[in-house]
């Protein structure tokens, strides 16, 4: 399969039909693609909707945690069980716009080799002033922390290799370190401005306090990954080299 899309959600049960049909409208006819749904413990109606739309949407897969474990668990799941060569993964709370999917497929494609990470970067924010200020102090510190040239790590629009993905290592909060992480990989990223749009449904359930102040246990840590980074260059040797 070319694409997978990989959402994760908790308390979302209003967004989640008129999500699913921008996220059609925008990939229909563009290839092969599936839609992963990863409800993180919900206590809502989310659940009930996700069945309601596997009615309607063939594409959608959904997975279920019994317990809220955060929006990385939720997406690692999704990364995990997608069938794509590529994973597109977008907010579930409506403000990621669909429509900016083709563009990130069309920025990889016209990259050069080894990309293995499209950032989404949204450039006019549509959140109260507190999330932009608290957004602005956390993207400011770890840019010159980690040098990882990535203006906006906290957009949930993001075009990944599958591959890579599953070869870096899990912790708590990491998807707000995608891009030092893939590159401590090896791999190559790039950031496109992107739409943002304001939340009209339902409230946000992943609190400032999870994106300002347990980042900074977290950072400490990709730094000291970054450091005791080692990739070795290697090559296969002929047969007569392998006899001697």
């Amino acid at each position: 399969m070319r694409l997978s899309i990989v959402v994760p959600v908790r308390n979302e049960a209003d967004n989640i039909l008129p999500l699913l049909a921008e996220i059609h409208a925008a990939l229909e006819g563009r290839g092969d693609f599936e839609v992963v749904y990863v409800d993180d413990g919900s206590s809502d109606a989310t659940r009930d909707r996700l069945a309601e739309a596997m009615r309607g949407f063939p594409r959608l897969r959904v997975l279920a945690h019994r317990e809220s474990c955060g929006q990385s668990a939720a997406l690692m799941t999704g990364m995990r069980a997608a069938q794509g060569d590529w994973i597109a993964t977008l907010d579930g709370d409506g403000q990621n716009d669909p429509a900016d999917i083709p563009r990130l497929l069309a920025a990889r494609d016209g990259a050069a080799a080894n990309l293995q990470l499209v950032a989404g970067y949204r450039k006019t924010r549509r959140d109260t002033w507190l999330k932009r200020l608290s957004s602005r102090i956390a993207n400011g510190v770890r840019s010159r922390l980690l040098g990882d040239a990535t203006p906006d790590t906290g957009c949930g629009l993001k075009l990944i290799a599958r591959q890579t993905c599953l070869e870096l290592p899990y912790f708590d909060h990491m998807h707000r370190f995608l891009p030092a992480l893939v590159q401590r990989h090896g791999g190559t990223t790039i950031s496109v401005a992107v739409n943002h749009r304001p939340r009209t449904r339902g409230a946000s359930h992943y609190g400032l306090f999870d994106r300002l102040w347990v980042g900074i246990v977290d950072l400490a840590g990709v730094m000291w990954l970054r450091r005791r980074a080692r990739r070795p260059e290697s090559r296969e040797l002929g047969r007569d080299a392998q006899r001697r």
